[in-house]
């Protein structure tokens, strides 16, 4: 299996060729600052902004914060930063990956073959001493139409079956899996027999992934053991994507993810609310 991962040299040395994959800036962050001025004061050469609020989610509602995104304004965005069907794609962030793994897992999603996600993002390849610019480059005439359902997902009550017969992984930080805090969505604590597993466990101390045998022994840990039906949930579908991507890394693609996640869970008073470890 081909990593979803590349190194910053990697993707230098791609970059380099008759035929570089088409890059994809992906900076967000819950509460802002906007990635797109961050996108403006320095970025990859030749790598095209997506707005994950705007483009690779449709607006908040009923199904979460984050819900897929609308199909017609995906493809129009992607088409616009030149991504094709028969070109790879590198998407990358600031560092932990969390919005560009968003990026990677919805483009995987609506059928696009190659995709992979710059370890260590931004901070991997200043590091490196690679060079940045802050042209903005024009807009391209991509000729990729998504076609979604390349990956599973589940609703509400397929998260709550899973939680029951299969494995239901949090992908939230442990506070929030517990229920001792909840800085956005409307009550506070996990699915009711959900298994927390922090994404922030998936990365070294300088922002890249763990070596994916030692991923693999963490979601062995966990109860992924290749048989079991596994789902990921997280706060409203990007941190999700995030524990989807380790766990290709790891060896256990095409896993499902729950995209309304706790923001659609919590904020139906129908639903059972669990706290505690």
């Amino acid at each position: 299996m081909t990593s979803p991962l590349i190194t910053a040299a990697e993707l230098a040395a791609d970059l380099d060729t008759d035929r570089p994959p088409v890059l994809l800036d992906i900076r967000w962050q819950l509460g802002g600052p906007p990635g797109a001025e961050e996108y403006a004061a320095g970025h990859l050469p030749g790598a095209h902004y997506l707005d994950l609020d705007r483009e690779l989610a449709a607006p908040p509602g009923a199904a979460g914060r984050h819900p897929l995104p609308d199909v017609e304004v995906f493809g129009a965005a992607l088409r616009r930063a030149g991504v094709r069907a028969d070109r790879a794609v590198v998407v990358y962030d600031a560092g932990p990956a969390t919005s560009a793994a968003r990026a990677w897992w919805v483009l995987r999603w609506a059928g696009h073959p190659d995709v992979r996600v710059l370890d260590g993002g931004l901070a991997a390849w200043r590091a490196a001493g690679l060079p940045e610019s802050v042209e903005q480059p024009a807009d391209e005439q991509g000729d990729f139409k998504p076609e979604p359902g390349a990956l599973p997902t589940v609703d509400a009550a397929g998260a709550a079956e899973l939680a029951r017969t299969g494995l239901l992984l949090d992908a939230r930080a442990g506070e929030r899996y517990r229920g001792e805090v909840e800085p956005v969505d409307p009550r506070a604590g996990h699915i009711p027999g959900a298994v927390s597993a922090p994404t922030a466990e998936n990365l070294a101390a300088d922002g890249r992934f763990l070596p994916p045998a030692v991923l693999a022994e963490r979601f062995r840990a966990l109860g992924v053991d290749g048989a079991t039906e596994v789902a990921v949930y997280c706060g409203s579908g990007v941190t999700a994507a995030h524990q989807l991507l380790a766990l290709t890394v790891a060896g256990h693609p095409g896993l499902t993810l729950y995209p309304g996640s706790w923001s659609e869970w919590s904020a139906d008073p129908a639903n059972p609310v669990a706290t505690g470890a």
